[in-house]
């Protein structure tokens, strides 16, 4: 198999900056071209209490999520032409459909592991994205 455009699924947290450079890596080792993708949950901007309309707090969340892919942009030397992709919608969905838009090779995605209760509860986007993908997926776990 020929990886020559792997996507990479990011947030902000430590694996998925683990995984940008596990993605990074491959990417340069292979010569193959890299597009990053963050995904904006709309689930999660519903808070009313804040005093701030869904709709922006979904912007507020677009803009922070183009800043990031800037972030990892630098912080890992990619090429101006890199792809990036801020998508609204579950994230697993999001990452999925963007996968068959490019289309992706293979799709790097952190995990943390999660197990039992904690995983029945917050659920796995790897594992989605991994049953849905229409190509292979390289999950990379925390560091230890």
């Amino acid at each position: 198999m020929n990886f020559r455009k792997i996507l990479i699924a990011v947030d902000s947290e430590p694996v998925a900056a683990h995984a940008a450079e596990v993605g990074c890596v491959l990417a340069q080792s292979l010569g193959a071209n890299v597009a990053l993708i963050y995904a904006v949950d709309p689930t999660l901007a519903a808070a009313p209490e804040s005093g701030i309309a869904a709709n922006e707090l979904v912007a507020l969340a677009e803009q922070e999520g183009k800043r990031l892919l800037a972030g990892f942009r630098e912080r890992f030397a990619l090429q101006t032409t890199t792809l990036e992709f801020v998508e609204v919608g579950q994230p697993a969905s999001a990452i999925v459909n963007a996968a068959k838009q490019w289309p992706a090779d293979i799709i790097v995605i952190g995990s943390h592991g999660r197990s039992g209760v904690r995983r029945a509860l917050l659920g796995s986007v790897a594992e989605a994205v991994m049953r849905h993908a229409p190509c292979p997926v390289l999950v990379v776990r925390a560091k230890e």
